[in-house]
């Protein structure tokens, strides 16, 4: 459910538009490959930036997805491997300044949570993990603060202006066993951050701490990683958990790292992507079912949107 302004919502979606497979199957034939992201936003409420994750965008790619998205759309932002994979959160705040300064302010309030995915060989360690959640911004002002560091490399190419202040979030995925430990989970905590929840088909740990007034959902896939999809029964037990972090509780069977109890005890909201992506055509077959288990009432008139509403309802 979308909620009127103030209220926690519920929003899911798909990471990423541009994939070859959707094409004359999500989409409908002949759609141009420009109108693929307006399109995605006909349906899904949230979708996440991936390109961000493998290269700088610039300022007026950001613009141009703003200006082609709904006016209750909203981006989640993939953080820079550099960042996470690269320098592995250690000396980063001119990277991040740079992430920044990239174009973000252009999404001006259609930006959601920041998400940063750790890699599997990164190991927690609070005197790395802190510095780095102490760098993230809260708030555009703060983060416009921030993004004024860049560097040279972003000189002509920058975003350095903010339209209004508005409170940041920022989520972590993390993919090592050491993360579950009380400590990480009391400094997310304490920082507002959200821990991912992460289904990876075992791959990595699913672990379900609330830490933050928002939860953030990835699923990967059921049974294979990056490739299945969800079936009828699994959605409705995702559906189901979904529905109680919404109401600011949380499921008796959560596998914790922590006994403390969350924070707050208040509605949330929470964000659902879907990144079962080696076969795309899950994606948004998955996220659609789950948008009606959970009665999520969302959707943009597209002129050319009959073809993938009978996709859809076949699948």
């Amino acid at each position: 459910m979308l909620a009127p302004g103030g209220m926690a919502s519920i929003r899911i979606g798909v990471s990423g538009w541009r994939y070859a497979s959707w094409r004359g199957n999500f989409y409908p034939p002949g759609l141009p490959h420009r109108e693929e992201l307006r399109y995605t936003a006909s349906v899904f409420p949230i979708v996440e930036i991936n390109g961000s994750f493998y290269s700088l965008q610039r300022p007026e790619n950001y613009a141009r997805w703003y200006a082609e998205t709904p006016e209750d759309f909203l981006f989640a932002v993939k953080g820079s491997r550099y960042i996470t994979h690269m320098l592995k959160l250690r000396g980063v705040e001119t990277p991040l300044a740079n992430f920044l300064a990239s174009g973000l302010f252009n999404l001006r309030e259609k930006l959601g949570p920041i998400l940063w995915q750790f890699p599997p060989n990164l190991h927690y360690s609070r005197e790395r993990i802190e510095p780095f959640l102490d760098l993230l911004p809260r708030d555009t002002s703060s983060a416009l603060r921030l993004a004024r560091k860049r560097d040279a490399r972003l000189k002509g190419r920058a975003r350095l202006t903010i339209d209004a202040e508005r409170p940041m979030r920022h989520a972590l995925e993390v993919r090592h066993e050491s993360f579950c430990d009380p400590a990480f989970i009391e400094l997310l905590r304490a920082r507002g951050a959200a821990l991912v929840i992460a289904d990876t088909a075992g791959r990595w740990p699913l672990l379900e701490d609330v830490t933050a007034d928002f939860v953030y959902l990835r699923l990967h896939g059921d049974k294979e990683l990056y490739r299945s999809g969800y079936s009828d029964r699994a959605l409705e037990r995702w559906a189901k958990r979904i529905r109680t972090w919404h109401r600011g509780s949380e499921p008796p069977d959560a596998r914790k790292c922590s006994l403390a109890r969350p924070p707050g005890s208040q509605a949330r909201d929470v964000y659902c992507l879907f990144d079962n992506t080696d076969v795309k055509l899950r994606a948004p077959v998955d996220a659609r079912n789950l948008m009606l288990k959970l009665h999520v009432k969302y959707g943009h008139k597209y002129s050319s949107n009959q073809r993938n509403t009978r996709f859809l309802e076949k699948h």
